[in-house]
């Protein structure tokens, strides 16, 4: 049987960067094939190719048995594709129903927004995609944003549904609710190009898998069968499945004290942690883990309470204090609080920087000391780009994020607050991140470790502690986890 999508030696060159170098792919009706690889590997590239957001350089397309060639994105869209971009296309302040309807000739011209209402219902509970056709999108979690999206797709009768990353911001019940919903379009007879890097998602949905490393196909497989370690060799051409091991150190000073630390939607927090140690904090999403991560950066007023770093207390302090006192922050949203996206990889790799020799010099920037240090930056940082000149918004969200690493672990700092640190990440990159943060904790430093992600705490923590209600609801010895009481805290309940 013929494939829905046919896609043969595509090229697509970036300068001298060869983004995509001669990739095939082929996507059948009624399939979900996975397409993997790390940041920076091209899969983006491809699709973008394919939904005509920028054009080949070399290769060709076919797609329901007809050529493809110089469309753009509304070409791509009535011949049937449709792309679910990582941050979604819609008007906050519109309801679901105004969103669906908003630029579709067909429901302008004869469909009224209460026959339009009673579409979206149908296909909503054919789906399973549980939408209200009059919620406004500005009230709705991630999670039922992006299924409006999923929802203009099937409405508009697109055959071919392209997933940017599409569980990258949501949390764990989301991301179970979503590759629900992918099975059911896949029993409707839908192709679906699942672009993504997290393992156990691909081995949840995916019928098959490709592989790019370096803008090429390292490896086809199919799913059933396959493993966690010998896709993740595909992508780095390394296992990087195995668990971080921590080696046993002594614990050295009180590094970050806090005591009775309060605020809104956080607190009281007690917490001590000495030189030599990671301190977990896992929880469900939404119990002050972003309250706790920007009270300690000085980004939110402490009401009550003291932190105290190297026996300086630092409550009222500033950003810049907190700083040079030794505090390093690492927040989740990398878009808006990390990085300046419009400026330049080196650029924001100075922020931190840019009040001293010898990147500054007479008040102004030195802009040949910035440079140097960027590109040794960006070598030891893996950041993938053409030059420290390129600007944060042209690179992949794991580009970024490594960034950020980059410029906050460069400092050597005595107190660590990563939220989200490995947020976006493939598992290489992943694996690095960890592997720094531990090598941070053996220098002597102290890493408040922030993640949705259990697993990935646990594999690196000296301590666990669970937050829930804004409170620690407890704290474990790494050699002493109990599971199902971390289960309970994280629920809410003590015993």
């Amino acid at each position: 049987m013929a494939a829905l999508l046919e896609m043969r030696g595509i090229v697509r060159c970036y300068g001298k960067l060869r983004a995509n170098d001669g990739i095939d792919l082929d996507v059948h009706a009624g399939e979900i094939v996975g397409l993997l690889g790390e940041n920076g590997s091209g899969k983006s590239t491809l699709m973008k190719v394919l939904f005509g957001m920028v054009p080949p350089d070399g290769g060709g397309i076919v797609f329901r048995g007809k050529e493809l060639a110089g469309h753009r994105p509304g070409d791509a869209m009535a011949a049937g594709i449709a792309m679910i971009h990582q941050h979604f296309m819609l008007v906050e302040a519109m309801t679901v129903v105004e969103n669906v309807m908003l630029g579709w000739k067909e429901s302008g011209w004869w469909l009224g927004r209460h026959a339009m209402a009673a579409r979206i219902r149908e296909t909503s509970e054919r789906f399973g995609l549980a939408l209200d056709p009059f919620a406004r999108v500005a009230d709705l979690p991630l999670g039922r944003r992006q299924r409006i999206e999923i929802l203009k797709a099937v409405l508009r009768e697109a055959e071919l549904l392209i997933l940017d990353e599409p569980t990258s911001n949501l949390a764990p019940s989301e991301v179970t609710e979503l590759l629900a919903i992918l099975r059911r379009l896949r029993q409707d007879g839908k192709g679906i190009v699942f672009i993504t890097h997290k393992l156990p998602e691909v081995m949840a949905v995916c019928d098959t898998v490709t592989v790019l490393r370096a803008g090429k196909v390292s490896g086809r497989a199919p799913v059933a069968g396959a493993s966690r370690a010998g896709l993740a060799g595909m992508m780095v051409g390394r296992d990087v499945t195995a668990p971080q091991i921590l080696g046993e150190i002594a614990p050295g000073p009180i590094r970050l004290d806090i005591q009775g630390l309060s605020g809104p939607g956080l607190g009281p927090i007690d917490l001590t942690l000495r030189g030599g140690e990671i301190l977990g904090i896992a929880g469900v999403d939404g119990n002050g883990q972003l309250e706790l991560a920007e009270t300690l950066a000085g980004l939110r007023r402490a009401t009550a309470g003291r932190i105290s770093l190297d026996g300086q207390e630092i409550t009222r302090a500033t950003v810049n204090a907190r700083m040079q006192a030794g505090l390093a922050y690492m927040p989740a949203d990398r878009s808006s609080t990390a990085l300046v996206r419009s400026m330049t990889i080196a650029d924001n790799l100075m922020l931190r920087d840019s009040r001293r020799a010898p990147y500054r010099r007479h008040g102004l920037l030195a802009g040949r000391a910035g440079l140097t240090k960027a590109k040794a930056l960006m070598q030891r940082f893996d950041i993938r780009a053409p030059s420290p000149a390129t600007p944060a918004s042209r690179l992949s969200g794991g580009n970024q994020q490594k960034i950020v690493i980059a410029r906050e672990l460069d400092r050597n700092p005595a107190v660590l607050i990563a939220h989200q640190p490995t947020w976006g990440l493939d598992p290489g990159a992943t694996h690095f991140v960890l592997e720094r943060m531990i090598a941070l904790r053996d220098a002597g430093a102290c890493v408040i470790y922030i993640s949705s992600e259990l697993e990935e705490v646990l594999s690196i923590s000296d301590r666990v502690a669970v937050i829930a209600g804004g409170t620690i609801a407890g704290i474990m010895a790494r050699a002493a986890i109990d599971m199902p009481q971390l289960g309970l805290w994280m629920s809410g309940r003590a015993a």
